[in-house]
C-alpha cells in the first residue's frame, strides 16, 4: 500500500490538541516584540535582505518546497533540489517539515470539520494563530507523524531538520550579523520571520473567510487575491482544495501564481518533471458541480 493510501485510510481524527504550548506562545510574542528594533536598526540594504530572504525561505521553502512538493507531491525533482527547498523552509522557524506536512495533510482530510487542526469554523483567530498554542501530547504528535508523514519520517535528512531548525536559524542570524550588523539581523530574521508566519497564517484564516469560491468544495476555502499576492499564489485556496495535488493554484489567467511560475521554470531547465495540473475536462466537470 502506498503512503498516500495509508493517509487516506485514516478516517478518524487523532492527536487531540489538549496541551498549551507555553514555549511556542512565548517565542511568537518575543519574535513580534523584537521587530520593534527596526526603530533603531534600519537600512535600505537590510530591507532588501528581508525581502530576498522572504522570497527564498517563505516562497521557495514553504510554498514550493514544504507545501506543493513535500505535502502534496504535485511535482518531482532531483533529491538535491528537494533537500534545498526543504532546508530553506526550515529557516522560517516553523518547526521541521515532518510536523508541518503532517498537520497540513490532516487539515486537508478534515478541512473545516472536527479533526482539522485549524478549522475556520472555530473562528478567524483560531485558524490564524491560536491553534498553534494548543498542541497534541508528545505521544499524539508521534502518532500524527507516523500516520500522515511516513514518507518523510523514514528520511534521516528530514528528521535532522526537525531537531536542528533552531540552530540553523541561529547560524543564519550570525551570518547576517557578520555581513551587515544588527540591521541585517533585525530585518533578515525578526521582521522576515514575522512576515512569513503571517503569510502562512493568512492562508489558513483569510483564505477560509474572504474572497470568492470557484468550486463547490465541502469546506470554507476561498480564493483571496490579496493573500495570493502576499503568499506567492497560496491564496487561491478554493482552487487548491478543489485540486489538492495540482502544482498550479491560480487556475484563471489573471490569478497570479508565483510558486507555480517557479515550478514551471524548474521544469523548463530540467529540474522538475511530472508536474501535476488538472486537465480541462476535470476543470469543466468540477465547475459543472457548482451549476
Amino acid at each position: 500500500m502506498s503512503d498516500a493510501s495509508v493517509i487516506l485510510a485514516a478516517t478518524e481524527p487523532i492527536a487531540p490538541r489538549t496541551r498549551f504550548a507555553y514555549l511556542q506562545f512565548g517565542f511568537l510574542i518575543a519574535l513580534h516584540l523584537a521587530t520593534v528594533a527596526v526603530i533603531w536598526h534600519t537600512t535600505w540594504a537590510a530591507v532588501g535582505v528581508c525581502l530576498l530572504l522572504h522570497a527564498l525561505t517563505g516562497g521557495l521553502g514553504i510554498c514550493v518546497g514544504w507545501h506543493r512538493l513535500l505535502t502534496h507531491r504535485s511535482f518531482k525533482c532531483p533529491r538535491a533540489v528537494e533537500y534545498t527547498l526543504a532546508l530553506l523552509g526550515t529557516l522560517t522557524m516553523q518547526g521541521g517539515p515532518i510536523d508541518w506536512v503532517a498537520h497540513h495533510r490532516k487539515h486537508h482530510q478534515f478541512s473545516d470539520k472536527p479533526g482539522d487542526p485549524h478549522s475556520a469554523r472555530d473562528g478567524f483567530w483560531w485558524s490564524h494563530v491560536l491553534w498553534m498554542f494548543w498542541v497534541p501530547t508528545k505521544e499524539g504528535t508521534r502518532e500524527l507523524t507516523q500516520r500522515y508523514t511516513p514518507d518523510l519520517v523514514r528520511v534521516p535528512f528530514y528528521r535532522f531538520l526537525g531537531y536542528s531548525f533552531v540552530g540553523l536559524s541561529a547560524a543564519l542570524g550570525i551570518l547576517l550579523y557578520l555581513l551587515g550588523g544588527w540591521p541585517y539581523v533585525v530585518w533578515g530574521v525578526f521582521v522576515r520571520n514575522v512576515l512569513t508566519f503571517h503569510h502562512t497564517f493568512l492562508v489558513n484564516s483569510a483564505s477560509h473567510a474572504f474572497g470568492y469560491r470557484t468550486f463547490p468544495t465541502d469546506d470554507l476555502s476561498t480564493n483571496c487575491w490579496w493573500v495570493a499576492l502576499f503568499s506567492y499564489g497560496e491564496g487561491w485556496h478554493n482552487n487548491h482544495h478543489a485540486f489538492p495535488t495540482s502544482a498550479r493554484h491560480g487556475l484563471k489567467r489573471w490569478e497570479l501564481d508565483a510558486s507555480y511560475a517557479v515550478i514551471r521554470l524548474l521544469e523548463t531547465v530540467g529540474l522538475a518533471w511530472d508536474v501535476r495540473t488538472p486537465s480541462p475536462e476535470k476543470l469543466q466537470a468540477k465547475m459543472s458541480e457548482a451549476a
